[in-house]
């Protein structure tokens, strides 16, 4: 049967800017998830139950949520997608909405809670734009002081026992950073983490001993937990594999850690007990992409947020008592069974240098060769997996009306370790080109794809690849869909939010120093060789990729008198806070790709 559109759209979507937050005493749990085409507040009985919407946003969204007390939630709030987080505390008990911080033009972080559950470490750029500081809210009279106002991109961490100091990191770039501690009344913060070169770390938990638990590549490809003395500084290894930790957090007591493995894109849980460094059994959680974490402070129950080729994201918790996961959400609301969804075959396809991993949505080989979409990634520092939401209704849309996608993890992306990832790094429109060809090439000798039917579509860095493989590789595209992608990486460098400034130029490059690099490798270069028509959508409030990247583009290839399409949300910014403009955007994203590859609509 041929379901619309509209029914593998239909999904209550949790957003990969939000969290999850267990209750102080773990028997309930607060996440973000859409309710009437809007991202709000929800509570839940951990152990399964009825859900509770907290929030009725419509032009606000909900996005990052801690719970410091029982009766009491910190939640940060944007407008209309503008990445400009307020903090509000939720009165659980009088269901009343306060504002903590009043600077729109600020972005603050939510952070940790003291022990005591009195102070509140959180982070913020309000003494720079180009900085994070941190600062102290007081639980009790919701006064906010500065913690740490030396300039830097600072970022919080877990306190010690007595309160009396915490961990915090500076961050360099996506695969560098350095811890510190830092007393609670201020001062000049200890470094931890003294290394050479880029090293990954970021902070977990004290542990019962007094160690600090953490996340590390030192010496290793892939990320690992170990444990740190504070005093020595030597780090002893917890928990070390083939494939990197993702997500870890511990206990309140510091006796138990739960953590998640991404094994070449699907999440395995496990948990640990620390003192003896024993696996303890935990129950399944669906093989797919691990979106959200958090483990509860008596160190019983692990909530994930996570997906699969046939099932979009869903809340789930796992009993370690139990041994048994419950559903808590139901995010599917179509009425396509799961019987006709495709599930997400993981494939490999060579490039010039190596192999690269894709995730392949085939339909079934009948009638003729098939059309396909290349699909590219945002970040560039991320990685494709099975069950993400924002793209999955999409993915099964195009499967069911006989159109493959091809969805690979070009080098930069996470999950294949440090030497992988790096390879895009001041390379942007290099070597991810030549393995967006590759995988080109790739489908054209496939019996099965028709090899003047492809596609290639994309969204924020998968949007700049996109209008690369537009222009770079003008013989392989039927058509292209650019989402809010960069056009020109001068302009782009330049445009960014002031605190990403300072790490331009190890992720792309200079614009005084390397300003021929950026020329070069800028789409906006090329568009005299574009020929295969483009549909170009973008959020007016972008703060990553301004809108002026999509309009330089669009004008220059209407210029040129090129077949461009252009689709303005003028109430979003990177990606989707409102249901009803995603739907209207992958509505006409599926339209134009009908219209030039041939496929009933």
């Amino acid at each position: 049967m041929r379901h619309p559109l509209e029914s593998y759209l239909a999904i209550r979507r949790f957003s990969y800017l939000s969290s999850l937050a267990f209750s102080p005493d773990g028997s309930q749990i607060a996440y973000v998830w859409e309710a009437e085409g809007q991202l709000n507040l929800w509570t839940q009985p951990a152990a399964g139950g009825e859900g509770v919407r907290r929030t009725r946003f419509v032009e606000e969204s909900a996005r990052h949520v801690s719970w410091p007390r029982e009766d009491e939630i910190l939640l940060g709030v944007d407008h209309h997608g503008n990445e400009q987080w307020q903090l509000h505390k939720l009165c659980l008990g009088a269901g009343e909405l306060s504002d903590l911080t009043r600077r729109k033009d600020v972005q603050y972080l939510p952070g940790f809670t003291d022990p005591d559950r009195k102070r509140h470490v959180f982070s913020g750029n309000a003494e720079r734009p180009e900085d994070r500081s941190l600062y102290l809210l007081d639980l009790d009279s919701d006064s906010i002081e500065p913690l740490l106002l030396e300039p830097g991109y600072w970022f919080c961490g877990p306190w010690t026992a007595d309160g009396s100091q915490l961990v915090i990191g500076r961050f360099h770039a996506n695969s560098d950073q350095d811890l510190f501690l830092l007393d609670s009344g201020g001062g000049t913060p200890s470094l931890l983490t003294a290394h050479e070169g880029e090293e990954y770390n970021q902070p977990i938990g004290l542990a019962a001993d007094g160690r600090l638990l953490r996340l590390t590549d030192r010496g290793r490809e892939h990320h690992w937990l170990g444990l740190q003395d504070l005093s020595s500084g030597e780090l002893e290894p917890l928990w070390q594999g083939d494939w990197s930790v993702e997500y870890a957090e511990l206990s309140r007591d510091g006796r138990r850690a739960a953590f998640t493995v991404n094994e070449a894109g699907r999440s395995v849980l496990h948990a640990l007990e620390l003192e003896t460094g024993g696996e303890l059994p935990v129950p399944a959680i669906p093989a797919g992409h691990c979106l959200l974490f958090a483990f509860s402070g008596d160190g019983r129950r692990v909530a994930v947020v996570a997906g699969t080729g046939r099932r979009p994201l869903d809340l789930y918790v796992a009993d370690l008592e139990q041994r048994q996961t419950t559903a808590l959400t139901e995010s599917f609301q179509g009425s396509v069974p799961t019987a006709e969804l495709a599930e997400a075959e993981l494939i490999g396809y060579p490039s010039f240098d190596r192999e690269i991993p894709a995730w392949l949505y085939r339909p079934p080989e009948t009638g003729g060769p098939r059309p396909a979409v290349l699909w590219i990634h945002g970040g560039p520092e991320s990685q494709e997996r099975p069950g993400y939401s924002n793209s999955w209704g999409a993915f099964q849309y195009l499967v069911s009306r006989g159109v493959a996608v091809l969805a690979p993890n070009i080098r930069g992306s996470t999950g294949y370790g440090k030497s992988y990832q790096r390879l895009i790094h001041r390379d942007w429109g290099g070597g991810e080109l030549r393995d967006i060809e590759a995988a080109a090439r790739w489908l054209q000798k496939q019996s099965w794809i028709d090899p003047q039917r492809i596609a290639v579509m994309g969204g924020s860095f998968g949007g700049f690849a996109t209008l690369s493989a537009l222009t770079r590789l003008p013989d392989f595209w039927a058509s292209a869909v650019d989402l809010f992608g960069p056009s020109n990486l001068l302009s782009f460098v330049e445009s960014v939010p002031p605190f990403w400034k300072r790490f331009m130029t190890v992720w792309v490059g200079d614009p005084e120093t390397d300003r021929g690099l950026l020329v070069e490798r800028s789409p906006i270069t090329y568009v005299e060789q574009a020929r295969a028509p483009l549909l170009v959508i973008a959020g007016a409030t972008d703060p990553r990729v301004v809108k002026a990247e999509s309009d330089q583009m669009v004008q220059r290839l209407r210029e040129l008198g090129r077949p461009v399409e252009y689709l303005v949300f003028e109430d979003e910014g990177h990606g989707f806070s409102k249901t009803a403009n995603q739907v209207r955007a992958y509505g006409a994203a599926a339209r134009f790709l009908s219209e030039h590859l041939h496929f009933e609509y």
